[in-house]
């Protein structure tokens, strides 16, 4: 008789569609291979043991204690070797999923059939007037940020890219056997140097190696994917193959090498390279475009012929360039807007360089010189003015010469502190000096790159327009009277800063800067809502309700004082850190606070699950761009405040109850360290998964306050535990003795919706069985038992709201990837378990310890992978 998870595995095992099939078993055979070639046909046994011990503890037949027995009786350095082969597995496995997602993509796109959640379905259900209406004012804005959960090395990173394309090549329909054989045997080639590449970092990461890292992600799919998204909404509004009716309405923004919150390797040093950085790859990727346009564009002047004005464009050029466009010319006989691309080509090339003679002094003189192309073309050849040029100019206009604005951030006191030195006179501290340092920074970006490079400057922590105008006055000692376009962004984080956040701004209103920025923008204004700690210090249900809350007052305040109000959501990649599938979270905010734009952060792991592929990534910005357009539209508003409305007392109660379960529990005396015991937290910081310190100050945590809300999260997902995403829920839940109405919220009010699936997955992803051994190792048992008990109380209530048998029952796909996962994962949390056992309350030698800390950080690593969404 199978328990109920083997049940669900057996499920998920035969839901699990042909093609995954085959590719987890190639490339799983395939790592099989190399682990017997390099380690022996002893060390792939030990992986087989353990591998079947943990598919058959989910079904009952073997006991977590025969399994940590096995483990317990393995080398340390084998039991590393095993950690190693679960850890490769798992970026495989990743690999086959995203690759069996792409196909999906894929062969949903058809001509007969609108995808959901995409533009197109959009224009359906709005109109195509509606939706024309809204792009005027429509914008999305994801920013990047650094990846302090992205367990992998770069050098892991890449060698798993090159596994990816030659599976590509590999499942190719068109290859022959010859072809398909060298494709299999380069597959097995990149899987060996994937199994030999270290798996942990020997040094630190500092900043600009996160910002090389980012991109990573522009290089591969940003630059290319901008524009399909944009042609995308242009099919859907209009028929025809003439000028586009779609305008550009992404930006993207990166705190990479800006936020300076609490890490101190980020310099203003730091962030002026950052932006040179940023600068290189993007003139990179310009000056190839335009060049591989170019070339590629051999009208005849015979046929297509040039305006006037590009005749004399061109006439100029000569003038002030003649051997440079006397080349361009004998490569390019009687061939004008060739001639004109590969002469602005060169004019990209000359800005990277530094060469004034030719340089372009900003952006707008390359869309200029563009438009002069297009607008010639359009004329005679209107395929070829609206075609590849098109995408081109959409390029420009999105990324301009500095690919991402740069946003500083930094906390509140260092700034409170800057300020009284300076006060008092006498010489300034380091730290003081530093922050003078940023603002002139930020002024030399400016006149290098253009305003739109880098004029937001966020202040963390912010209680008071105190906190605001500090900046402002720290900006004047720093530059005088140098011109210098800045907008504070106060960010609210905090359950009592979010509810004070309207005073904060009618105070800022007074401030003679915020009014000289209010009236050169249009009265457009930015605030920041931090999700991140405000789960973390009120449990999920509450935080939730919290910054709901928070929204609908921005958004009446907004409209009381005339403002064009953008929130911007600091949003992490795990649940525990408001978290979850980013269309759903938009349609879940409060009715009017979206209003055509969407700012949110993308960090950890989520960038590259998000970006690493074309196909995903379209699929990913149609999705929320299709969310924006349907949050902005008065009839989803007017459904959304109705259900706000009936169900507001409801959920109040539960976020009641949640909050006081949840802080019962977190700021019980003995917690802080008790979660230190339990959990790999202290050993996180050694995996270096970050430029920035884990915790604030030294030791072990005496409050959660001490903890940074990543670390957090990340080392609960590694106990199996998960608490951050569920904790307090169902306490909450129970305190309302009314089961249908609480369906019926369920059922009708996306956030309710929302913060309902988002636990399901938390629960979906813990491990009671496996949980409980890493909570016995803090030896407070009450504390054990009141996690559990939560645990099944939780469980017990989110299945009978939303209805569903079983965890994730109505998302098949998501369901099918953590219960083929989980026994593979369980692996690495027994291994991970034998080395933290022995660390915790054992006298290991210092070799020991040290190879034992090496397990730990392997598991970590590994579980990372497995589960994915971790931090």
């Amino acid at each position: 008789m199978m328990d109920q998870g083997s049940e669900h595995r057996s499920a998920a095992v035969t839901e699990m569609p042909d093609e995954l099939r085959r590719d987890v078993r190639l490339l799983g055979s395939l790592l099989g291979r190399v682990i017997a070639e390099q380690g022996g046909e002893d060390l792939l046994a030990d992986v087989e043991r353990l591998r079947k011990a943990v598919i058959a503890a989910r079904r009952g037949e073997v006991t977590g204690d025969e399994i940590a027995a096995m483990v317990s009786g393995w080398e340390i350095d084998r039991a590393v070797e095993i950690a190693r082969a679960f850890t490769c597995y798992f970026h495989l496995a990743n690999l086959a999923e995203e690759h069996y997602r792409i196909r999906s993509l894929r062969r949903r796109d058809t001509e007969d059939a609108v995808q959901r959640e995409s533009l197109a379905q959009a224009v359906e259900e709005l109109g195509r007037e509606r939706v024309a209406e809204l792009v005027k004012d429509l914008e999305l804005h994801p920013v990047l940020t650094a990846h302090p959960t992205e367990a992998r090395r770069r050098a892991v990173a890449t060698a798993i890219q090159r596994v990816s394309r030659e599976l590509m090549e590999y499942n190719a329909p068109e290859r022959g056997a010859s072809e398909r054989a060298e494709t299999h045997r380069r597959l097995l080639e990149e899987i060996d140097l994937l199994w030999r590449t270290a798996q942990l970092r020997d040094t630190p990461l500092d900043p600009l190696d996160e910002v090389r890292t980012a991109m990573a992600a522009f290089d591969e799919t940003l630059f290319r994917v901008v524009p399909q998204v944009y042609r995308s909404l242009d099919a859907a509004l209009h028929d025809d193959e003439g000028a586009p009716v779609a305008r550009p309405f992404i930006r993207f923004g990166s705190w990479i090498g800006g936020d300076r919150d609490g890490n101190p390797n980020v310099t203003a040093k730091v962030t002026r390279e950052a932006i040179q950085i940023q600068a290189e790859h993007v003139l990179i990727a310009l000056e190839n475009a335009c060049s591989r346009i170019g070339r590629a564009l051999t009208a005849s002047a015979q046929f297509t012929p040039p305006s006037p004005e590009l005749r004399t464009a061109l006439a100029a050029a000569v003038d002030h360039h003649p051997e440079l466009v006397s080349e361009l010319g004998t490569r390019s006989p009687r061939e004008p807007h060739r001639q004109w691309l590969l002469f602005v080509a060169a004019r990209i090339a000359a800005t990277r360089r530094r060469d004034l003679d030719l340089a372009y002094r900003g952006a707008g003189e390359l869309l200029a010189d563009l438009r002069l192309a297009q607008d010639s073309l359009a004329k005679t050849a209107p395929r070829q003015a609206y075609g590849e040029l098109q995408h081109l100019i959409w390029q420009v206009e999105t990324f301009g010469f500095h690919l991402a604005e740069l946003e500083i951030r930094q906390h509140s006191q260092v700034h409170a502190a800057a300020l009284e030195e300076i006060r008092q006179g006498g010489e300034l501290s380091e730290r003081t000096e530093e922050v003078l340092a940023t603002i002139r920074v930020i002024a030399w970006i400016q006149d290098r790159f253009g305003v739109d490079a880098c004029s937001r400057y966020v202040v963390s922590f912010t209680r008071s327009a105190d906190d605001v105008a500090a900046v402002y006055e720290l900006a004047s000692h720093a530059v005088g009277s140098r011109p210098l376009a800045l907008d504070v962004v106060p960010l609210f984080e905090s359950g009592e800063d979010l509810a004070n956040s309207p005073r904060v701004l009618t105070g800022m209103l007074d401030i003679p800067q915020v009014q000289e920025r209010l009236a050169a923008t249009g009265r457009r204004m930015e605030i920041m809502l931090g999700y991140s700690d405000s789960a973390k210090e009120l449990g999920p249900a509450a935080a939730t309700l919290r910054l709901y809350e928070a929204q609908e007052q921005l958004t009446a305040w907004a409209a009381k004082h005339d403002i064009k109000l953008r929130m911007f959501h600091g949003r992490g990649g795990a649940l525990g850190r408001g978290g979850g599938p980013a269309n759903r979270a938009v349609l879940a905010q409060a009715p009017g606070s979206v209003a055509g734009r969407f700012k949110v952060t993308e960090q950890g792991e989520v960038i590259f699950a998000r970006y690493a592929h074309m196909a995903i990534a379209r699929r990913h910005m149609e999705q929320v761009t299709n969310a924006v357009l349907l949050a902005s539209s008065a009839t989803v508003g007017a459904r959304t405040a109705a259900a706000a409305e009936r169900f507001r007392p409801l959920a109040e109660r539960v976020a009641r109850a949640s909050e006081e379960a949840y802080r019962a529990l977190t700021e019980a005396p003995g917690f802080p360290e008790w979660f230190a015991l339990v959990s790999p937290l202290e050993e996180i910081g050694s995996l270096r998964l970050g430029s920035r310190p884990a915790r604030r100050g030294l030791g072990a945590p005496r409050s959660l306050d001490d903890l940074r809300a990543i670390p957090w999260v990340f080392a609960w997902a590694q106990t199996r535990v998960n608490l951050p995403g569920w904790y307090g829920l169902g306490t909450g839940l129970a305190a309302v003795d009314a089961l249908e109405e609480l369906q019926a919220a369920y059922a009708e009010w996306p956030l309710f919706n929302s913060l309902m699936d988002n636990a399901e997955m938390s629960l979906a992803k813990t491990d009671r069985t496996i949980a409980a051994r890493y909570l016995a190792l803090g030896g407070r048992d009450d504390f054990a038992e009141q996690v559990l008990e939560e645990y099944d109380r939780t469980r017990s209530l989110v299945l009978k709201v939303t209805g569903h048998k079983r965890l994730l029952e109505n998302r098949k796909v998501l369901s099918r990837a953590v219960q083929l996962r989980d026994p593979y994962v369980d692996a690495l949390s027994h291994l991970q378990l034998r080395a933290l056992t022995v660390l915790r309350t054992g006298t290991p030698s210092d070799h020991e310890r040290e190879r034992l800390s090496t397990l730990l950080l392997l598991s970590v690593n590994g579980v990372a992978a497995g589960l994915q969404n971790t931090g």
